[in-house]
């Protein structure tokens, strides 16, 4: 017999916690559910607010008593209990979808394989720097749905994977901003790239013709599928040059220009805090949403110019004895590693590895024969890396853990060399997630 108004989560991270505690202020009859261990900090917060839960194990009588299940992101599809819940048919959503529901907040949401956590993070900064009250959240920060249960915010930047957009269903964003599509989280498609595409362009549906669709016209699948599929909503494309109606781009004296609404703003690209040309497409991005917001022009360049960056985003860490050890553990595929390298302007000694998500590194062999001249695997299956390099790299090491790695890359590399983290896979085989990874690998830097 289903319960109405009766809501289970599973998962008791952030994200389940989270929906947990605004269902329960929304009046809903909460359960949470978690397959796993659920850490302490969101045990208190759960016992806070009254609601019942259950931890290493799945309870299926408890679970499909449910009105509606909200699914945290880390779930897989293939997961026996939720094989179980849709063959008894009970919807499933994501936190972006019910938080969206019990919110008037214009909401700013970014997707794309690569520079989401960047290009959020510089839109919030930029927001905040205008005086606007917005909060950031999705798949940085605190959730979504917590700041709706205990904040009030006139704005929200929200960061979306395609784990998110794929519980999405009446949610609509106001500016919907999709940066790039490349192969990645193929793993969790069974290898079916356009699987993959329309999860990622789930960020435009329901938008109208008073919303705005942010993106870049140099990303071929990008382009491919907006002619395949109708758009009400005003389209706003960046690239680095200007092919056709760009409203933002790089023109031929280097300078960042977005022309909008009958005016431009224009600066010069050398200026952008951020470097390298995937934080030149961020920015435009940035810029086209500070113009959309009707930011003054002055806001969006002070932005531009001193946005300090992300953490695990080519995050320069210790030099030591004139060697740049550089933290991009964020780089969880090949194209964000890609990225990484193209800015490098010095030898590198790159440590890359982990979990393999069906990466095709064919697209960094130039790149790596070019500047890298040590390889560092740090991985428990570095087979896959090994074939890919073998013949291109002059020295490839294997580590065990990240003290190894550090210690390793720390002693084939010479003053003036950088030593690069940026794995090109997920990171759970020896680490929680990329923090983690990103943490150790600063924590080995600073015992050298």
């Amino acid at each position: 017999m289903l319960m109405t108004n009766r809501i289970v989560i599973l998962g008791g991270g952030e994200s389940g916690t989270g929906s947990a505690i605004l269902a329960k202020k929304q009046g809903y009859e909460v359960f949470l559910s978690d397959n796993g261990p659920i850490k302490d900090k969101y045990k208190e917060m759960l016992y806070n607010y009254d609601i019942p839960w259950e931890e290493k194990k799945h309870t299926e009588k408890l679970i499909l008593d449910a009105e509606e299940i909200i699914k945290s992101p880390g779930i897989p599809e293939r997961s026996p209990i939720i094989q179980t819940i849709r063959k008894n048919e009970i919807r499933i959503i994501s936190e972006i979808e019910f938080a969206g529901r019990h919110t008037v907040a214009k909401k700013i949401c970014i997707t794309g394989s690569n520079g989401k956590t960047t290009t959020t993070s510089l839109i919030h900064h930029m927001l905040k720097k205008a005086g606007m009250n917005a909060g950031i959240a999705g798949n940085v920060g605190k959730s979504f749905a917590l700041q709706v249960a205990e904040e009030t915010y006139d704005y929200y930047v929200l960061e979306l994977s395609s784990f998110q957009l794929d519980g999405m269903y009446e949610f609509k964003a106001d500016i919907a901003i999709l940066l790039n599509i490349t192969p990645d989280h193929l793993d969790w498609y069974d290898g079916n790239m356009q699987d993959y595409v329309d999860s990622k362009f789930r960020i435009t549906q329901n938008l109208s013709e008073d919303e705005f669709f942010v993106f870049c016209s140099d990303d071929e699948i990008t382009v491919r599928e907006i002619e395949r599929i109708v758009l009400k909503a005003k389209e706003l494309p960046f690239a680095l040059r200007k092919k056709n109606r760009e409203v933002a781009y790089i023109d031929e004296d280097d300078n960042l220009r977005v022309d909008y609404s009958d005016s431009s703003f224009i600066m010069p690209a050398d200026d952008l805090a951020l470097s390298g040309k995937h934080n030149r497409y961020n920015s435009m991005a940035a810029g086209i949403t500070g113009k959309v917001l009707n930011i003054r022009k002055e806001l969006i360049r002070e932005s531009l110019m001193d946005f300090q960056g992300v953490e695990h985003r080519l995050e320069k860490s210790l030099k030591v004895h004139g060697i740049q050890f550089i933290n991009d553990s964020k780089a969880t595929n090949v194209n964000s590693s890609w990225y990484a390298l193209e800015s490098m302007t010095t030898p590198i000694v790159w440590i890359a590895g982990g979990v393999d998500k069906g990466n095709d590194y064919k697209e960094l062999h130039d790149l790596v024969e070019d500047k890298v001249h040590t390889l560092v695997c740090l991985g428990k299956d570095n087979s896959k890396l090994q074939k890919a390099f073998g013949k291109r790299v002059k020295n490839i090491l294997e580590a065990d853990s990240m003290e190894d790695a550090v210690n390793k890359a720390y002693y084939m590399a010479s003053k003036g060399d950088s030593v690069l983290l940026s794995p090109a896979c997920a990171s759970f085989d020896f680490f929680e997630n990329y923090e983690d990874r990103g943490w150790q690998f600063k924590d080995a830097v600073r015992k050298l």
